[in-house]
């Protein structure tokens, strides 16, 4: 994901954040723009791997309700007489 694509409110917040990280854990004041290029290096960095580990979790839950659906059908079945 690209750092354009945060809607702009979100963007401010998240820069918000970086500069209260920094401040609280590290003492170190971060202006906009330091905080804007740090915030841009981690979601370039990061981003890609977070969303790949993210579509693996959803492949997992989809195939687990899947495998439940199945099992929900199989239970529905009706028993078959069998007739000579």
């Amino acid at each position: 994901m690209k750092p354009s694509k945060f809607p702009k409110e979100q963007r401010e917040q998240l820069i918000e954040l970086v500069q209260e990280y920094f401040e609280t854990e590290r003492g170190e004041t971060l202006g906009n723009l330091a905080a804007e290029s740090v915030l841009d290096f981690f979601v370039e960095t990061l981003g890609p791997h977070l969303y790949n580990q993210a579509l693996s979790d959803c492949r997992t839950v989809v195939n687990q309700r899947m495998i439940s659906l199945e099992e929900d059908i199989y239970a529905l079945e009706q028993k078959v007489k069998r007739t000579r």
